[in-house]
């Protein structure tokens, strides 16, 4: 019995909390050199415990993929709201991607998607088909707020709703890029905005 008690899970055990802090180790080791120790550690579970929670590291690492990648949606569809003008909508994207981008104990992390997941895909199936999968919602969500914009004015029936809606993630991938490279808030600001108005139309950019 004791045996057991030892290698349950803790009284109180919070799923998305202990993932949470799985996906802090991923994100700042990266998937390859987090250890189990690491994940252990900050998980406060023991290596049966995370086993029978998460299954293997690769299956603890999709799941913190796919949360992270629900999370970022969420803020995405909230930031795309069409009761505002695009400019606005785009210019909400980005902030809200800086303020996940710059966050860190010691340096700016970037982005968990981009940072880590670009890095295993080659060698990891699973871990590709997420990253694409992640890739292509987010750009069918940026390219649907265009369509809308084009309808409405907002945008020339010229524009091309699937390019801008590229661009407009190829610029935020440029800013989690730039931030785990040590670019500073300014410098990334200033990236957003030209961003905002290279999207949106402004002729001087």
């Amino acid at each position: 019995m004791k045996d057991e008690k030892k290698r349950g899970r803790p009284r109180g055990f919070d799923a998305k909390a202990a993932l949470g802090k799985a996906r802090d180790v991923f994100w700042d080791r990266g998937f390859a050199a987090a250890s189990l120790d690491n994940l252990s550690a900050a998980t406060n579970l023991n290596r049966p415990s995370l086993y029978g929670a998460f299954g293997d590291k690769e299956a603890l690492y999709l799941d913190a993929l796919e949360a992270y990648r629900q999370d970022g949606m969420d803020v995405l569809t909230e930031a795309l709201d069409p009761s505002l003008q695009l400019r606005d909508n785009i210019a909400r994207v980005y902030a809200g991607a800086l303020a996940i981008y710059l966050h860190g104990e010691t340096a700016a992390r970037g982005c968990f998607l981009i940072g880590t997941a670009t890095a295993e895909a080659v060698e990891h199936e699973r871990v590709r088909e997420v990253l694409g999968r992640s890739l292509n919602d987010f750009d069918g969500e940026i390219e649907k707020r265009m369509r809308l914009a084009v309808k409405s004015g907002e945008l020339p029936e010229s524009a091309d709703p699937q390019v801008l809606a590229r661009l407009a993630s190829a610029v935020m991938h440029s800013l989690a890029v730039r931030a785990r490279a040590g670019d500073s808030r300014e410098v990334l600001e200033a990236i957003a905005r030209s961003g905002v108005e290279l999207i949106c139309g402004n002729p001087h950019v």
